[in-house]
């Protein structure tokens, strides 16, 4: 008899799409469908149909024959990919176009034709669902959420793990360019017009944040003209001032000259100009306290909408990283064990970098299982360019410098910088050469740790080890205690005893 083999532990097979949506939107149709954990999903497939079903509804107030061609065919793609993979559960939704058009009912009915349940969202659903998303990637957040689609605006308050006072205006980028045909002036009357129904936002606390694909272009020319060390402008923060200034800058540029800059699509470049001059009507009017681009949005939103609150309540930091690491080596239960084994040397600076060093010692243990000639570039690139909820670019930097102190580089790049200050970036680098040191006695399994103690006393950095254990004081041990005191600018000492009673 054949046996199957058995997997490793840790191992996982690989990991199985088991949820989708379909947003059907103004401008685009787009299936997304995802993986991984409910708190924080992967994009497994991300597909679209440029359809531009609301590109007509200012003259004809229909959607178009020709785009209702293009977003069926799509749909009938969609479909069928949806059944190959077996996904079940799949939510539908159209938003601005279809909801006024004369033709959406007709649309709808023809979407049913493929065993879809499209749901028709309300102006104040597609809100309050976008402002979900928002809340998902950023815990905590306090602000206005403005989602920028082909047919409407969105914008709704955040605060408190909740939103209120959804609103959606016509003020879509396939909708800007008639009404800033009659000139700046009376472009800034239209938008204050539409945004009158907003009043409440005045004077609210917090940022906007900034949701949609035209944002995040203009994110990335923002990025690009400030030579950004980042890609991902995920959670990418912008103070009122420079904000003015990208979008006053863009507002005058051709959109064939932004095609060419690096993320920025042809598609997104057409009505980047017009979104930006009407932000800096948003700027002038809501005052905020800065911009934030959020890579989630509505579909995200959808998904975050239907966990219970205790999966809501989830660090979506810690879940992400632990399900990225896990199959690489790492595991939770242990990086705590590493985190606390540690805490007696590291000086956290109070702004939450617990979360952060945690997150940091799952990737440092997953980065031992790549070669060593990739070790650095691949678990740097982990921590600054992939997308992770629940994380700003400041503790993407701690997180990338405390990866480049566990393979014992240390010193602060000029790119992270940008990001944090020498004395944050620092800090961070100990906790990797910390990693490190423990990682270096007795490969930093459970028995070393319980055998062992680290601590800081008059000015020394004191390695203990039980006597029975002196053979893992190695040379290489020796001068890893070593570097991570000289770090910490103290003496190493190491002792041999019992480290409980010390």
């Amino acid at each position: 008899m054949t046996r199957k083999p058995r997997a490793q532990g840790g191992v996982r097979q690989a990991e199985r799409a088991d949820r989708a949506v379909i947003d059907i939107g103004s401008n685009t149709v787009r299936l997304v469908v995802y993986s991984g954990p409910r708190r924080t999903p992967n994009v497994w497939l991300n597909e679209k149909v440029t359809a531009r079903l609301g590109k007509d509804l200012s003259t004809t107030g229909k959607l178009p024959a020709k785009s209702i061609e293009m977003a069926l065919d799509g749909l009938a793609r969609f479909t069928t990919i949806l059944k190959d993979l077996e996904i079940a559960d799949v939510q539908c939704v159209a938003t601005a176009a279809v909801r006024e058009a004369k033709n959406g009912p007709q649309f709808l009915k023809q979407v049913e034709n493929f065993g879809l349940e499209p749901r028709l969202l309300s102006g104040e659903e597609e809100a309050n669902i976008s402002a979900m998303g928002v809340i998902g990637a950023f815990p905590g957040a306090k602000g206005i959420v403005t989602d920028l689609g082909g047919g409407s605006l969105e914008l709704v308050a955040i605060g408190e793990g909740t939103c209120h006072h959804g609103i959606s205006t016509p003020l879509g980028t396939l909708r800007l360019p008639a009404l800033r045909e009659g000139g700046e002036r009376a472009f800034r009357k239209a938008i204050n017009k539409e945004l009158s129904a907003a009043g409440w936002a005045e004077g609210y606390e917090g940022p906007l944040y900034l949701v949609g694909g035209t944002w995040r272009a203009l994110a990335a020319y923002a990025m690009h003209r400030a030579d950004y060390p980042l890609t991902d402008p995920h959670a990418y923060r912008l103070s009122n001032t420079d904000g003015e200034k990208v979008a006053k800058k863009l507002s005058q540029m051709a959109p064939e000259k932004l095609a060419n800059i690096p993320g920025i699509s042809s598609s997104r470049a057409a009505g980047l100009p017009d979104a930006a001059a009407m932000l800096r009507v948003l700027l002038s009017t809501l005052k905020p306290d800065g911009l934030v681009i959020s890579g989630w949005g509505l579909r995200e939103g959808l998904l975050f909408e239907r966990l219970e609150p205790a999966a809501r309540e989830q660090d979506p930091l810690i879940t992400a990283v632990t399900h990225f690491a896990t199959p690489r080596g790492a595991s939770l239960n242990h990086a705590t064990m590493i985190a606390g084994w540690t805490s007696r040397v590291v000086t956290p600076n109070g702004r939450g970098t617990e979360r952060l060093r945690l997150a940091a010692i799952l990737l440092a243990m997953a980065q031992v299982r790549i070669e060593p000639n990739m070790r650095l570039k691949h678990s740097f690139e982990w921590a600054v360019d992939k997308r992770w909820p629940g994380l700003g670019h400041n503790g993407r930097a701690l997180i990338g410098m405390a990866l480049r102190g566990a393979c014992s580089k240390p010193e602060p790049p000029e790119e992270l910088l940008q990001l944090a200050s020498d004395e944050e970036l620092r800090e961070a680098a100990s906790w990797g050469l910390a990693f490190r040191l423990c990682r270096r006695i007795g490969a930093g399994s459970r028995a070393s740790m319980l055998t062992s103690r680290l601590s800081r006393e008059d000015g020394k950095l004191v390695l203990w080890l039980d006597e029975s254990r002196a053979n893992l004081a190695s040379e290489l041990v020796i001068e890893d205690l070593r570097i991570l005191a000289n770090w910490l600018g103290c003496e190493p000492e190491l002792r041999l005893g019992d480290p409980a009673q010390h």
